[in-house]
């Protein structure tokens, strides 16, 4: 056994133990690519997560030259090129030599500045088992080629980050899956405990009513009444938000009974094909039960309209009230939680969420969504 293998045996050791200990995605790509490049001949690289052929994400980068780094990445964050294209035409399935990369082409023509000599790269695609997960790129300066033996480094090396992503994605599945029940379970107590005595509550102070004739102590049990109707209106939405009853059904039925629960009168108007992975229609609807919600509490009105339109690159939801409105100060923070969540929402999935709103207009909250 040569000196080069133990060398590459011990980088194989020390970053299997790296993505063993490691339990965030980022951070784990991150440290497993800069442990690559210490312990290799490569001298830059960059990681991208893959999500369809319309979405890729740059989750990791190393030793960037100047032309690379620039703005934000933005070379290597836009756009397609080579590697992408056989990636998504089940093309690249082992460590390759890359000639001519676009992105690079492209950041060095718009660079002022001498582009480090990287004009290719090598790539390799992460996967564990028919599953891949995205690719890894790596580069030198005046390298055009590299030889067999780092490309084969190079595809151990991904395998084992391959499985290592897949590891946390079936953990984040399990930890979901642990969250859903939970939430079902506080759903049922609070639906068997609380709202029970909410109801009691509200059945007491009415029968109150009717059997006294002074006004003064009708008027208590009456105000005891509305209260306790709001608060059961409350943990019922509660009870809806933490299991959302109806989706099973399609989204819009959910939509249409959260609504009726709310005591809003709902115009629903849809275009397109509402056939959604069961993450978006969460978040549709997660997001669709907050700006509900806010028409109830803060709108004065019992009216909304929600549109959605499906276009086969992105996802269009609105809520628009014609109630109080409020008045829209980007240099403030938001007027309320519930945006905050609305735009939490979206922004995970890789979203967009703006509004339109002044005091007295009512109010547009649009969404978009890449699907």
């Amino acid at each position: 056994m040569t000196k080069a293998d133990h060398s590459n045996i011990a980088l194989l050791k020390e970053i299997a133990e790296l993505l063993n200990e490691e339990t965030e995605m980022k951070q784990m790509l991150q440290l497993a690519l800069e442990k690559l490049l210490e312990g290799t001949k490569f001298e830059t690289g960059w990681i991208f997560l893959i999500k369809d052929r319309r979405r890729h994400e740059l989750i990791a980068e190393a030793n960037l030259p100047n032309n690379l780094e620039q703005d934000g990445c933005r070379y290597l964050c836009k756009g397609g090129c080579w590697c992408l294209s056989k990636y998504h035409n089940n093309e690249l399935e082992k460590a390759s030599n890359i000639i001519e990369c676009q992105r690079i082409e492209l950041a060095n023509k718009h660079s002022n500045e001498a582009h480090d000599a990287i004009t290719h790269h090598a790539t390799v695609p992460l996967q564990s088992g028919p599953e891949k997960f995205g690719l890894l790129n790596v580069a030198s300066p005046n390298t055009v080629r590299f030889s067999d033996d780092d490309l084969a480094l190079l595809e151990s090396i991904a395998f084992q980050i391959g499985s290592a992503i897949k590891r946390i994605l079936l953990t984040k599945q399990e930890k979901d899956v642990a969250l859903a029940q939970e939430r079902n379970r506080l759903a049922r107590d609070l639906h068997d405990s609380v709202n029970q005595l909410l109801f009691s509550v509200t059945l007491t102070s009415r029968a109150g009513i009717e059997m006294t004739d002074e006004p003064l102590v009708k008027e208590t049990f009456a105000e005891i009444q509305s209260l306790t109707q709001e608060a059961l209106t409350e943990m019922r939405a509660l009870i809806w938000q933490l299991r959302p009853k109806g989706l099973e059904t399609g989204l819009l039925e959910a939509l249409k009974g959260y609504a009726e629960m709310l005591g809003i009168t709902l115009d629903v108007k849809v275009s397109g094909v509402l056939q959604f992975p069961s993450k978006i229609e969460e978040a549709l609807f997660r997001i669709a039960q907050e700006a509900l919600n806010n028409v109830r509490k803060h709108a004065g009105v019992k009216q909304a309209q929600i549109i959605i339109r499906v276009t086969h690159s992105d996802i269009l939801l609105v809520i628009k009230d014609d109630g109080r409105g409020f008045s829209v100060d980007s240099s403030i923070a938001l007027p309320s939680l519930g945006l905050q969540s609305m735009r939490d929402r979206t922004e995970a999935l890789g979203g967009t969420i703006d509004w339109v709103s002044d005091i007295g207009k009512g109010t547009e909250i649009l969404i978009r969504l890449p699907y």
